[in-house]
């Protein structure tokens, strides 16, 4: 077996451990290695893309850009777009044969960022131009990269960056065209996402002894932690109302938490039973995207997009697929 199957087993740990795949269900999980022997399909069928046939919430606005794992393999997952009510489902990238995820959308939603295996102990990002499809790299071999987004006024890239040889995660920063890539604070550090201003940075980190949340200032200072939660994973985002929204909790257990910026008021605003993960808001703060299994608990590739009110009224699942469909950013 050609030897970029077993990259993202490393690095990609965290996303690994986000969406349950390193974990049994209530049934045994399938050998992972064995899952990634097996041939990557050479071209999508029309399967592969399915319609849901339920109704959604109206009035939504935006898109969602997500990971789709149409052919059932990690090592070969891709990027999609959707309309914030499921309809008009469509595959982003093309290379059938390497790993793209953690997509964002641009500020002005014309583009998308996300990270790309290239080879071993380095993943890259590319920005591709939505209406055409036009992909340009903007990083050479820093390492293994992932979680980019473009800050509000669209002059700089945040991304999560991990060198092999020292094991530590750490948040860096970039223009928007790939110049002048270096590290903004000297803090082990994960799933960055910029504040609505642009001025803060909310991030996940592990300094206080367990994962939690924290915000620094985009000039580095006035760090401080947010969250209090047990079993905080990293995900986040932050509404335009000044809110954040993550999720906690053990394996196949995993809840979608509100709170204030300042950390007050933390609760629980997801269903319980659907191992609920991965939020982000939409761009008026009024709705959530995240993934779940409320449909497919016991189902490994059965974690699909749902929707929510932030008071977590309106639950809404948006795919219905033979596969997993995971980290949804919603953006305008």
């Amino acid at each position: 077996m050609h030897k970029r199957r077993y990259l993202f087993l490393g690095p990609a740990l965290l996303v690994l451990l986000g969406c349950n795949f390193l974990f049994p269900a209530l049934t045994p999980t399938p050998d992972l290695l064995a899952t990634l022997r097996a041939s990557t399909p050479q071209a999508q069928t029309q399967a592969a893309i399915s319609t849901p046939t339920f109704s959604s919430p109206e009035g939504l606005t935006g898109k969602i850009v997500f990971t789709c794992q149409i052919f059932m393999v990690q090592a070969s997952n891709q990027v999609c777009i959707m309309n914030p009510d499921g309809s008009g489902y469509r595959r982003l990238t093309t290379d059938n044969n390497r790993q793209q995820y953690y997509p964002s959308l641009s500020p002005d939603g014309q583009s998308v960022v996300y990270a790309a295996f290239r080879e071993e102990s380095v993943y890259e990002i590319y920005e591709m131009t939505i209406a055409d499809g036009k992909v340009k790299q903007l990083t050479d071999h820093l390492g293994v990269l992932n979680a980019p987004e473009i800050s509000p006024d669209g002059r700089q890239i945040i991304f999560m960056h991990w060198i092999a040889a020292s094991d530590r995660y750490e948040v860096w920063v970039m223009g928007s065209d790939g110049s002048n890539p270096h590290r903004m604070f000297d803090i082990t550090a994960w799933d960055p996402t910029w504040s609505p201003d642009g001025k803060q940075i909310l991030f996940a980190s592990n300094r206080s002894g367990t994962n939690q949340l924290w915000i620094i200032g985009a000039d580095g200072k006035g760090l401080r932690q947010v969250s209090n939660l047990p079993d905080l994973r990293g995900r986040s985002d932050w509404s335009s109302l000044d809110q954040i929204v993550t999720y906690s909790g053990e394996s196949w257990a995993r809840e979608v938490y509100l709170m204030n910026t300042d950390g007050s008021d933390q609760h629980q605003i997801s269903p319980r039973g659907g191992n609920s993960q991965g939020p982000s808001f939409s761009p008026d703060g009024q709705w959530v995207a995240f993934t779940a299994y409320f449909d497919k608990f016991n189902d490994i590739h059965g974690c699909e997009i749902y929707i929510m009110r932030a008071d977590g009224t309106n639950l809404t699942r948006l795919t219905n697929n033979d596969y997993c469909d995971y980290q949804p950013r919603w953006g305008t």
